[in-house]
């Protein structure tokens, strides 16, 4: 071989390395300060509930403290943009769900961010069906007397949701057009104004996350119909599903995983991955998600990838033809 070509090759083998020891140190040193996991809305919501009990159990398996920042607005865009620009170090992690992750892209046209490359799995987190729920005094008593109703007034039935755009809307939007429904969209600014409304007789029937629906359930203010997810709920065991009610195939859950910014290394994901895997098997992280209505979800970083582009193209299909649009 020419003296100088293998000089040159040498040369380049040497600079490779440089680069790749430290980022390979790195790694092995990972992590060396504190952990951010934004959730890209305000506090209190199931977003926050789910990291914080995530980020202690997270901080006693990686020796090191991991934190939650709230950056809300946008309907989760303005916290996602914000990860998904990070450096992909493994320091700024997206509590993510099936609404940032699979409803945005489509909701949302004109992102600051790509949806599509931004982020990489790092694992699911759980996965939470929504409770569909009428008023004490409501002469609806199933899912069969709601499609009932609704098909002998077509367009006069309401539905409240937390906002356009938001699970809630959705699924009363997968209800409508699994069985051919006419109903009339209520928005809110927030569950709890919206459930308010609904005690009061405002509106006729909402799709609401199950813990702030509960209290008005075991009052006896609100009656729980169904719930949205492929099986019965472990905090109302006695409810049914919209499937069991009369309606096949019908799923509409939001599920929670952690996401990186895309290109983050191998190792640093997988350090974190053992960690979110760890905090899982823990009876109390279980058993706390379970009192927020949701199960601890299994599976590899690839296998959350692979939901969120199934439900990305469920919903994205939905709100094509919906037509539903965010101010």
């Amino acid at each position: 071989m020419n003296r100088g070509v293998w000089v040159g090759r040498r040369q380049v083998l040497i600079a490779s390395l440089a680069i790749a020891l430290p980022c390979r140190a790195f790694a092995q040193d990972f992590p060396a300060r504190p952990v951010r996991i934004v959730v890209p809305f305000a506090p209190g919501g199931g977003n926050d509930v789910f990291a914080r009990h995530l980020a202690a159990s997270m901080s006693e398996v990686l020796k090191q403290q991991v934190i939650v920042e709230n950056r809300a607005g946008a309907g989760g865009t303005i916290g996602s943009d914000i990860v998904a620009k990070a450096k992909p170090d493994g320091y700024t992690l997206l509590l993510g769900h099936t609404g940032t992750l699979a409803i945005n892209p489509s909701l949302y046209p004109r992102l600051p961010y790509d949806a599509k490359n931004a982020f990489v799995a790092v694992g699911p987190l759980a996965s939470a069906p929504l409770v569909l729920v009428v008023p004490s005094a409501s002469r609806i008593g199933s899912v069969a007397d709601l499609i009932a109703a609704a098909k002998a007034a077509p367009g006069k039935l309401t539905f409240a949701s937390s906002g356009s755009g938001t699970g809630g809307h959705l699924a009363g939007k997968l209800l409508e057009q699994a069985v051919g429904l006419s109903l009339v969209h209520v928005p809110y600014r927030g569950t709890a104004p919206a459930l308010n409304d609904l005690v009061g007789g405002q509106v006729d029937m909402m799709f609401s996350v199950i813990p702030p629906a509960m209290p008005q359930v075991e009052g006896g203010r609100l009656r729980a119909l169904a719930v949205t997810g492929a099986r019965r709920s472990e905090r109302l065991p006695q409810v049914p599903t919209v499937a069991e009610g009369g309606i096949p195939n019908y799923e509409s859950t939001l599920a929670y995983g952690l996401v990186a910014p895309n290109g983050t290394p191998p190792e640093v994901l997988k350090t974190l991955a053992d960690a979110m895997s760890a905090s899982l098997a823990s009876t109390k992280l279980r058993e706390a998600f379970r009192q927020e209505g949701a199960d601890p979800m299994t599976g590899s970083a690839k296998e959350f990838e692979s939901l969120m582009e199934a439900e990305s193209r469920k919903y994205g299909n939905l709100i094509r033809e919906a037509g539903i649009k965010v101010e």
